[in-house]
């Protein structure tokens, strides 16, 4: 039978016992995962899974279900073309689990922070943990996971380990309930049950919830972040973005990608994590390519070989959705400008798929030649993401380094408007440090002298190629002496 054909049987089904038992409740369409693993895991494409998805969904909203439920998921590339199948083919709210083992991670190896960051700013109703464990082992793995979300939370246990034995489940109901009584702390807004329960264990569970209460989950503060499927990254401690993965001013990059040498590229990434390296810059711009194609491919690439987060820089929007839509994680997108068109443009993409986006100082007049007039147009673009929800801690902005061979007075100015839109923002801040010094001998001693400079004057991050020692040196001792952890 088709997709549309079991689902619609399903949610009919549903609604019968539904109307018997609680004729108030709610039926979700429960949807599970594909059981493929994704590219390039896997051989499944991102949109083969989504229109799978797309597709249950289709059938669930005309079946009249109320929400969707994505459970049970351990692929976070997987989860997330469910989840976008739901908003951009149905109106219903979308909760979804997924399951971790004891060492904090999914099958797949997808950490709690990463899937409470990704799914967040993917926009989802709520997220938890289902399956997998019970609820006295699942207590670390909810420690963690409220500390990188303020959704409400779902948590569904199974009744404790099976046996191995006899494959039952070591949890009686009454413990169960019990058990769940001890999570209330974490302001847990759903609760209920997987493998091993039964309605005796939802019936426990419901009358100590209206026994015991349950309280209110405290806002929490949420630092900046990016993440792959594996690592996170928060944006508002001092780190170092490799900047080498980019054409521009670089001769064999430049023939690297006209001849698609994916083993030169993927070699950048590897030499710039042993240089320690917190974020990949990945800039694949030529007039000569199909930069969305080769910005999807290289970000899958890359993905595949490095757990580290990815910056998506690119002035092609076609190029920077692309590369959103299947990136792993919550990615750093470079960039937005104040100008109107740019961030009307950009600004639906952050808000879409998610990610912490990089504002440059330029409006419709140019590179103001002043620091005032860069915090102006800070201002304007952190208003502007304002209108669409974006958080300010989702927004680094870049004041611009300009190269004193030709602005002698470009480094002063940059350091005056880092240091004003710090202290007037309070957001993150990004630099091209090697900016500075084009057209200058012994470069190196020029970049690695302004970052100190402008970690001083309140830099968290800088684009910088981290195989140059000397200027990666700096970067700790500073931030040693200026005792910021990093």
């Amino acid at each position: 039978k088709s997709f549309e054909e079991l689902v619609t049987a399903g949610i009919v089904n549903a609604k019968k016992a539904r109307d018997t038992v609680k004729p108030d409740g709610l039926v979700a369409l429960d949807v599970g995962p594909i059981g493929q693993l994704l590219e390039p895991t896997g051989v499944l494409s991102f949109e083969e899974a989504y229109d799978m998805y797309a597709e249950i969904v289709k059938a669930g909203a005309a079946a009249g279900a109320d929400l969707v439920v994505f459970e049970t998921m351990t692929d976070l590339l997987d989860v997330k073309a469910a989840v976008l199948a739901a908003k951009e083919n149905s109106d219903l709210p979308i909760v979804a689990t997924m399951t971790f083992e004891q060492n904090m991670r999914t099958f797949t190896g997808c950490s709690i922070s990463a899937m409470a960051l990704t799914l967040t700013g993917l926009g989802v109703d709520a997220l938890g943990v289902n399956c997998s464990l019970g609820p006295k082992e699942l207590e670390p793995v909810i420690e963690e996971l409220v500390k990188w979300t303020n959704l409400p939370i779902v948590v569904k246990p199974n009744a404790g380990l099976p046996d191995p034995e006899t494959n039952l489940y070591n949890v009686t109901a009454a413990q169960f309930a019990d058990f769940m009584k001890d999570l209330r702390k974490y302001g847990i807004k759903i609760f209920g049950g997987c493998c091993g329960t039964n309605p005796e264990f939802i019936k426990e569970l419901s009358e100590m919830l209206k026994r015991e209460g349950n309280p209110a989950a405290p806002h929490k503060y949420i630092p900046g972040a990016v993440c792959s499927a594996t690592s996170t990254v928060v944006v508002d401690e001092p780190r170092i973005i490799g900047e080498r993965i980019n054409p521009t001013g670089k001769k064999l990059f430049k023939e690297a990608l006209l001849r698609h040498d994916m083993d030169y590229i993927l070699g950048q990434a590897l030499e710039q994590i042993s240089g320690g390296a917190d974020i990949l810059d990945v800039n694949v711009g030529l007039p000569d390519i199909d930069e969305p194609a080769m910005m999807k491919e290289v970000i899958m690439e890359l993905q595949s070989v490095s757990s580290l987060p990815l910056q998506i820089d690119t002035v092609d929007i076609t190029a920077m959705e692309a590369a959103m839509r299947i990136y792993n994680g919550k990615p750093m997108v470079n960039s937005v400008n104040g100008k109107q068109e740019n961030m009307d443009a950009v600004f639906p993409l952050i808000k879409r798929y998610g990610g912490v986006v990089i504002g440059l100082t330029i409006d419709e007049d140019g590179i103001p030649a002043t620091a005032d007039g860069r915090v102006r147009v800070a201002g304007k673009i952190i208003e502007e993401a304002k209108k669409y929800g974006i958080d300010k801690k989702d927004i680094v902005i870049d004041v611009l380094a300009m190269t004193i061979s030709s602005e002698p007075e470009g480094a002063k100015v940059t350091l005056e408007a880092l240091k004003k839109v710090r202290e007037t923002y309070g957001v993150c801040t990004v630099l091209g440090v090697s900016n500075i010094s084009f057209g200058l001998p012994d470069r190196q001693y020029v970049n690695t002298a302004f970052l100190t400079m402008a970690i001083a004057n309140g830099l968290t991050m800088a684009i910088a190629n981290p195989s140059q020692e000397l200027l990666m040196n700096a970067a700790f001792a500073t931030d040693m002496l200026l005792h910021k952890d990093g």
